[in-house]
């Protein structure tokens, strides 16, 4: 393991540590009785109390120094004096360990009493001190100068999704996002249950990938030698659950499918569906905007949010408009009653880029998606869509070529999915086998045949309304987040790559070259007055060229030599 200068000192004072036999990691209890919020808002000077945290900064001032501690709810300044912390003739504590060997990014427990400064800060006085844990990597701080620019602040999204440890430390802002989405998810249950319905857990390893058209993950089990596939969706099973008696159920689903990832999707997402027997998709479009009224209120206290630009408010009622009126309106093109290739032709027409593969539901999906959807950016249902594009809807009541399904659009993007449930299962195997020709055509999102959905069916299903819900894209608008990994704590990421490309300036290359040319190795002193550079530039250079891992520093015989890692 290539280690930076950094690191190094790191470890050397981890040993110096342990020869002090101080334990970096200890095993016991530490009891933590408060948190800096709780100190803050309940107040009382001279009150005891006992916290822990992560060292963000210190001033030490000889024999006294004041510190700042993160715990999980905020900072805290604490006030630590030589003589307080070490009551008897052996100061070790605060010389040594405290003063050199505790760094930045350290876990450190402080028991001790409140008091305010004369400058009015509530401050924690130390009168014992525990290392909890030493971290070994410095953490990226930000700086700010007397100017007030922040510098080094840790912003960059690629290293912020793969160390989201680290950005929840220097950015802890960013937990506001996370903390926000349990709200939702607390709200939302707290809703259904109210309501009587009942939480469920469905598999995520299915022999069939139903439930929706999507192309799944695929996996292997050994013992039982078949095929199996990631959850695209758990509705069959929830509505399996509804032929067995249930009036309500619902799930909150990790779902999986191997598609694109762009700033609204992630192969690895989050929904929620519930089925409610006896009820229809009017009745859940009214059930749909009161749940969520009740969560924009739960989340932000009010139902007014802002994204990007735009101002969205979750107040019910939503508007309501028909898939067909919607093309009509943005295309003046009417679906009704079209045959495939009048509307394939009419696509094309329009500049969307279709093909052969495509089924007249895929088609008018194209069509929607290029030229209506983003003109919705208030809460709005898109109702009646045509039966080609839900098969597992059932028949609309009054139009025998609609289905009674509507699709929940904000700010141009899908958030919710609602049918009345198809619950007739001749005309769901029809379904199932329209979707297999469209497989057999080229269709690799085109659902497969579930014959133990099929054969629960004919045991006969209540009539049924279901909703699904993405949970990531909900939070997204709730939170003014455009893009979806940053609600999500662990994104899908690329593989960290480990022999990066390095282009190297000419001042690193020179340090280089000398490096080489003593055999990997010299002193440091030498190495930077055969460099000859300024003391900015050689700073500028030592600093890039250990940040990529290609010199360390070492102590030989008390001298600090600069060690070449090609």
């Amino acid at each position: 393991m290539q280690l930076s200068e950094q690191e190094i000192i790191r470890r050397e004072k981890l040993s110096k540590l342990k020869e002090l036999g101080i334990n970096p990691y200890p095993a016991n209890l530490f009891a933590v009785d408060h948190t800096s919020k709780q100190i803050k808002a309940d107040f009382e000077e001279g009150k005891k109390v006992v916290v822990a945290g992560r060292l963000m900064s210190s001033r030490i001032q000889g024999k006294a120094s004041f510190a700042e501690i993160q715990d999980s709810e905020g900072r805290i300044q604490v006030y630590i004096n030589r003589d307080e912390i070490c009551t008897g003739e052996d100061k070790t504590l605060y010389n040594e360990v405290f003063k050199k060997l505790i760094d930045l990014g350290d876990i450190i427990g402080i028991e001790g009493e409140l008091f305010v400064t004369q400058v009015g800060e509530k401050t924690l006085r130390a009168k014992k001190l525990t290392l909890l844990s030493k971290s070994l990597r410095p953490l990226p701080l930000p700086k700010t100068d007397a100017d007030g620019q922040i510098f080094d602040a840790f912003t960059d999204p690629e290293l912020r999704y793969r160390m989201r440890y680290v950005d929840l430390v220097v950015n802890p802002i960013i937990k506001e996002t996370f903390v926000k989405r349990t709200k939702l998810f607390n709200a939302m249950r707290e809703y259904f249950n109210q309501a009587g319905y009942m939480e469920v857990e469905t598999p995520v390893l299915q022999p069939i990938p139903g439930g929706a058209a999507a192309r799944p993950f695929i996996t292997h089990h050994n013992s039982l030698d078949m095929p199996l596939y990631m959850r695209i969706a758990n509705e069959l099973y929830l509505k399996r659950l509804i032929v067995g008696g249930f009036d309500g159920v619902y799930e909150f689903s990790k779902n999986f499918r191997n598609e694109g990832m762009d700033r609204t999707h992630n192969p690895e997402f989050t929904v929620m569906e519930i089925y409610v027997a006896y009820k229809d998709y009017n009745w859940m479009m009214n059930f749909t905007e009161n749940l969520l009224e009740h969560c924009a209120l739960a989340v932000n206290g009010n139902t007014e949010t802002v994204f990007g630009d735009h101002k969205i408010n979750f107040k019910a009622p939503f508007k309501r408009v028909t898939m067909a009126d919607s093309i009509k309106e943005f295309t003046g093109f009417d679906i009704t009653g079209k045959s495939e290739d009048e509307i394939r032709v009419a696509a094309l027409s329009m500049g969307i880029p279709v093909n052969e593969t495509m089924g007249k539901g895929k088609l008018i999906d194209e069509i929607f998606g290029e030229k209506c959807e983003g003109n919705y950016i208030q809460p709005t249902f898109i109702t009646d869509y045509p039966i080609e594009m839900s098969p597992l809807t059932k028949v609309h009541r009054d139009n025998p070529e609609l289905t009674e399904r509507f699709e929940l659009m904000v700010c141009g993007k899908e958030v919710a999915n609602a049918y009345s449930e198809l619950n007739d299962p001749i005309d769901q195997r029809e379904r199932f086998e329209s979707q297999m020709a469209l497989s057999e055509r080229g269709d690799d999102e085109a659902m497969f045949i579930d014959q133990d959905f099929l054969r629960a069916l004919e045991y006969g299903m209540p009539p049924t309304s279901g909703l699904g819900i993405g949970m990531d894209r909900l939070i997204m608008f709730l939170t003014n987040n455009p893009s979806i990994q940053e609600v999500l704590f662990f994104p899908q990421m690329r593989l960290e790559k480990t022999t990066p490309s390095i282009e190297l300036s000419d001042e690193e290359k020179e340090i280089v070259a000398i490096l080489v040319k003593n055999e990997n190795k010299l002193a440091l002193s030498d190495l930077k007055e055969q460099s000859g550079l300024s003391g900015k530039k050689w700073d500028k250079a030592m600093k890039s060229l250990a940040q990529h891992h290609l010199t360390t520093v070492i102590t030989e015989d008390d001298v600090k030599k600069v060690v070449y890692q090609a």
